[in-house]
């Protein structure tokens, strides 16, 4: 299967729709679930075009978009003439089907361990950060995302101390690698002050120096706001 594949964009806050003759891609610049597809597809060597500042129509009403995606969240991939719209699943899909830097570990404990620290950011920090939660919560969104992003790394900390050799889990990059960047990005945002957290600032750092997540940065993006880039 070639792993070339072409990936069209779209970003959720603005809906523009770019079509291609291969697959769609929903993405949002900033969020980190997007952010994540774009790792593993850069990990990969999935090329991600053309560019939305290039050619796009709009996609129209968030009724319209539910037919891609009933949650009507990002990402949304159309791939291999199926829609997936959950990042880990996108994520392990490409994994499964496409060749390039692996993403799992061979060794199952190590495998294991990845999914966990993986579904640990997930499901158990990024839910209750993510946009419409803040939107419910509102005045007070700051503090609520600064106390559960505190909380998810006061446990992921200690995990990742266990687990970690150059990257989360041993010497090569995963799916856990993959999942922490964002969410750090969001910590940052958010004024959680990542000192505390000595091994996981030590792998943002190291892991915002490789190329496939320096390009897939948000500000990075053509397409990015302004507001973004800073």
């Amino acid at each position: 299967m070639h792993n070339k594949v072409i990936v069209c964009l779209l970003f959720l806050a603005y809906l523009p729709l770019i079509t291609c003759n291969a697959s769609l891609t929903l993405v949002s610049q900033r969020s980190s679930c997007s952010w994540r597809v774009r790792i593993a597809f850069a990990l990969k060597g999935i090329e991600l075009g053309p560019s939305p500042s290039q050619s796009y129509q709009r996609w129209g009403s968030a009724e319209q978009y539910k037919g891609l995606n009933p949650m009507q969240q990002v990402p949304a991939v159309q791939i291999d003439g199926i829609t997936l719209s959950q990042s880990l699943a996108v994520i392990q899909y490409i994994e499964e089907t496409r060749t390039g830097h692996r993403l799992l570990p061979a060794d199952p404990k190590k495998r294991a361990q990845v999914r966990m620290i993986s579904d640990l950011i997930t499901s158990g920090i990024q839910p209750v950060q993510n946009l419409y939660v803040l939107q419910k919560v509102g005045a007070e969104k700051v503090q609520w995302t600064h106390h559960f992003i505190q909380r998810g790394f006061e446990a992921l900390e200690p995990i990742l101390k266990g687990t970690a050799g150059k990257y989360c889990v041993g010497d090569e990059i995963s799916m856990a690698d993959i999942c922490l960047v964002p969410q750090v990005y969001n910590a940052e945002r958010f004024k959680v002050d990542v000192d505390q957290f000595p091994t996981i600032k030590r792998l943002n750092q190291t892991l915002l120096k490789v190329g496939a997540f320096k390009e897939s940065h948000p500000s990075c993006q053509l397409d990015t706001p302004a507001e973004i880039c800073t």
